[in-house]
């Protein structure tokens, strides 16, 4: 178990702005972090961060570490280390063998994946899916799940998908992602127009008017507080369209969640706000679609269920098990028809389930 291995890894919190450097062992960090500038616009000075930030951590630690292990954004082969085009680190165009640099300058395994399935990794293995098991376990229920679908929503639509314990990677390094599935609202675009921050903004300005500067920088917190009624702004155009981005979510995550069959667990930054985005979200997860003959069928096969309030959490936890005899015998067995899953918010927050996925990850490959 992760929670008693000595190995150390070293990580990192990559943005386009800041590095923050850190090191994990038994799932706990062990240094102070270290942040340095991305230096995004100049390759040099951006390797020569990361490197130095490394050796930093690297000195503080008490035994040498077993890898490097950290998120960072695509498009990339992760597999090969080589991070591609990203629009925030332009120094990096054409495509930079990051992971190769890094193991000839540490001499140790280097692995990189996005912070969508990292995030997903470490839900499964240490936050959302053991926790749902374990409230399930204390509520008498029969039901256990294995599968996750992690969302993160904030800058853009992340998700990475866990099944049985294993990340999925996919042959492309592109399994799980959605944020580039068909938007519900404008069919020509893809879905993370209208599930980001960006989207949310965009939505507040048109339902409310304010075509300003204010409101064009306004944040997810203020947005969030122009809802809660607690800054001025028009609190219904703010409520809308934090819902219409749960609605337009839902319909992504329908199309998802109909091949992996699994738990839903959603972090970023705009899951602060998630008292108006997941009711719509659980709306369009339970809504309906017609057939030619205008027979109306449930959208998903499975009942989706808003696992943060404590009402369905009841329903959900009981499903319809019952006992049934095994035929030929007075032996009986348990059985729950009742095809369902939860949607839940993370708990231990996304940087949180991020590092320790790239912790955990690491290990398995060792």
């Amino acid at each position: 178990m992760y929670t008693t291995d000595k190995r150390i890894v070293m990580t990192l919190d990559a943005g386009g702005t800041n590095l923050v450097f850190s090191a994990m062992q038994g799932g706990v960090e062990v240094v102070e972090p270290v942040t340095l500038p991305a230096a995004s616009h100049n390759l040099n000075d951006c390797l020569r961060n990361i490197t130095e930030g490394f050796e930093t951590i690297r000195k503080a630690l008490p035994e040498p570490p077993a890898a490097i292990s950290f998120a960072f954004p695509g498009p990339a082969d992760y597999e090969a280390g080589i991070i591609g085009d990203l629009p925030n680190f332009p120094s990096f165009r054409g495509g930079v063998a990051l992971g190769p640099y890094l193991k000839e300058v540490f001499g140790i395994p280097v692995f990189i994946n996005n912070d969508g399935n990292l995030f997903a990794y470490g839900e499964a293995l240490a936050g959302a899916l053991p926790q749902l098991n374990k409230r399930l376990a204390g509520a008498g229920s029969i039901r256990r799940y294995r599968n996750l679908l992690g969302i993160t929503l904030g800058t853009g639509f992340g998700a990475g998908v866990v099944l049985d314990g294993r990340l999925l990677l996919g042959d492309n390094g592109a399994g799980g992602d959605v944020w580039c599935l068909r938007n519900k609202k404008y069919p020509h675009c893809i879905a993370e127009e209208s599930v980001s921050i960006r989207a949310v903004k965009r939505v507040y300005q048109e339902l409310a008017g304010e075509w300003n500067e204010e409101s064009a920088h306004l944040t997810p917190k203020e947005l969030f507080e122009i809802a809660e009624g607690v800054r001025p702004g028009n609190r219904e155009a703010a409520i809308r369209s934090f819902a219409q981005l749960g609605e337009m979510a839902g319909d992504a995550i329908a199309q998802a969640i109909t091949l992996i069959d699994g738990v839903v667990v959603i972090g970023g930054g705009l899951a602060g706000a998630s008292r108006y985005i997941l009711p719509s979200l659980i709306a369009e997860l339970n809504s309906s679609l017609q057939m030619m003959d205008g027979t109306t069928v449930n959208r998903l096969q499975m009942k989706a269920f808003n696992l943060e309030e404590e009402d369905q959490f009841a329903v959900f936890a009981k499903g319809e098990a019952v006992k049934i005899r095994v035929p030929g015998t007075d032996r009986q067995i348990d059985y729950d028809p009742f095809k369902r899953f939860g949607v839940m918010i993370s708990k231990q927050g996304t940087s949180r389930s991020v590092a320790l996925g790239a912790y955990v990850y690491a290990l398995d490959q060792l």
